[in-house]
């Protein structure tokens, strides 16, 4: 049954048919000093991302809470986050489900990305003297350090550490939490392609570019680059959308 205070939706569950509850997940313990309603959120949030929890996936809020050592309140309270997010479906006398890959979700997510970065890369590089470089060059050293030794989930947090430096560079970093904000279903589709044969060099030499087009004061070749990088993940999408069709929902 969906929660109480939870929406659900009127219609039938698109897609397949919702696969049962997973074993429990090894997640990091819940530390009672602190709101536990934001960590049980944080760990889901993470699962779902990270693909650990596919869609279509059921979520029982009694078993997670007996997992989390908690009340089903604040795992509720979660669940509505994530509905809220896209990131959770529930159902009326069905329950709650990883939600599918939604590709409406996915390029809207990612025109909002491009608007907001690219005028972030073009103040960057119009800006005198030479803020944040150092820190970017040092990122792109860790992750091509990551590309060889084949570690995605390191080069998935590097990649992350590398923009949001650049809108701290730009002396903007709201722009990077507004960007985390809206990009929690580009974030499923990057995992999904970070096992794909060259697709970890792509992502570097983009970065380079970015930055090199940045360390030569020019904000139209850094526009341009930031753009290029930023529409690979719709190149990607349309692979992946072919090849793993339960994952997705137009």
């Amino acid at each position: 049954m969906a929660a109480s205070g939870v929406r659900t939706r009127a219609r039938s569950l698109p897609g397949p048919e919702p696969t049962p509850a997973a074993a429990p997940l090894p997640m990091a313990p819940i530390d009672a000093r602190a709101p536990i309603p934001p960590q049980i959120y944080e760990r889901l949030r993470r699962a779902i991302t990270t693909l650990a929890m596919t869609p279509a996936q059921s979520l029982s809020e009694q078993d997670l809470a007996r997992q989390f050592g908690v009340s089903r309140t604040p795992v509720r309270e979660a669940i509505i986050r994530l509905q809220d997010e896209g990131l959770i479906d529930v159902w009326p006398q069905r329950g709650s489900f990883v939600a599918p890959i939604r590709l409406r979700d996915v390029e809207e997510a990612q025109f909002i990305r491009e608007a907001l970065e690219v005028a972030v890369i073009r103040k960057l590089a119009a800006m005198p003297g030479a803020a944040g470089l150092a820190t970017l060059r040092a990122n792109l050293r860790l992750q091509d350090r990551a590309v060889r030794l084949r570690d995605r989930a390191g080069f998935f947090e590097l990649d992350e550490a590398f923009h949001r430096s650049l809108c701290e560079a730009a002396g903007l970093p709201k722009s990077w939490r507004l960007i985390q904000s809206v990009k929690l279903q580009m974030d499923r589709v990057r995992h999904l392609s970070l096992p794909r044969e060259g697709h970890l060099e792509c992502i570097l030499k983009q970065h380079r570019d970015v930055v090199e087009a940045v360390a030569a004061k020019h904000p139209q070749r850094a526009a341009l680059a930031m753009t290029a990088h930023l529409q690979e993940i719709l190149r990607t999408l349309r692979h992946l959308g072919a090849e793993r069709p339960d994952l997705f929902e137009a």
